[in-house]
């Protein structure tokens, strides 16, 4: 004679046999998903490196430069002033521009390309914009000459300035110089941005577009506090 209770309890071995199976189900999905995603990535065109004369290592190479100066600059107004507002502006200029010098060194060596170019400085700057709405006669009817300064550096008589004074002064010659030199760099970073499709060095470049204007502005302040 047959149990009423065990005829009437759950069938906990079905239930486990179908748990069992949406587990596998499951399972196999995720697997054919993340095999999916894997043959995806491997088949799916990679970028092809920038070259020697490129407008993106033209810029890695040409910003190192400009980046080097501003860090100069920085480290000379922290032994000149007792300032604390300056001296923390120079010091995070002096970090941040460091930083994004290590960061297109970099990216030079990953695309196999030489740290110095087949070109001049800023001849990648007369290149032709991606829109078409410049050719390559607007950098030299705005002063971009290849092989000649780059936008917004100091002279040799200013950096001999700027170390020979102190105080509110070297100060005052700091901020001046500083502005003009993150002047020049944004102007930098905007023909790359105009000039390359690049994405590692349009994103460095409106970083870099976005941080300065706003150091800009706060120099502009400071400059002012000081007469």
């Amino acid at each position: 004679m047959s149990d009423p209770e065990a005829a009437e309890a759950p069938p906990g071995g079905a239930l486990a046999g179908r748990g069992r199976l949406v587990a596998a189900a499951l399972i196999a999905a995720l697997v054919l998903a993340t095999g999916g995603f894997l043959i995806g990535r491997s088949t799916a065109p990679v970028p092809p490196h920038p070259t020697s004369s490129s407008a993106a290592a033209g810029f890695a190479r040409d910003m190192q430069v400009h980046h080097a100066q501003a860090v100069a600059m920085a480290l000379t107004i922290r032994d000149r002033t007792d300032n604390p507002e300056i001296r923390q502006l120079a010091y995070d200029i002096a970090t941040a521009q460091s930083q994004q010098a290590g960061q297109m060194y970099g990216f030079l060596d990953a695309w196999g390309l030489p740290q110095a170019g087949p070109d001049p400085a800023m001849t990648w700057m007369l290149l032709p914009t991606i829109d078409g709405s410049a050719d390559h006669e607007h950098g030299a009817s705005i002063g971009h000459v290849p092989g000649g300064v780059m936008p917004g550096m100091a002279s040799d008589a200013d950096l001999a300035r700027l170390a020979a004074l102190d105080g509110v002064e070297a100060e005052k010659l700091f901020l001046t110089l500083m502005i003009a030199h993150h002047q020049g760099g944004i102007e930098m970073a905007q023909a790359l941005i105009a000039r390359s499709d690049n994405a590692q060095t349009v994103t460095l470049a409106k970083g870099i577009v976005a941080a300065q204007e706003r150091e800009i502005t706060y120099m502009k302040q400071l400059l002012a506090e000081r007469g």
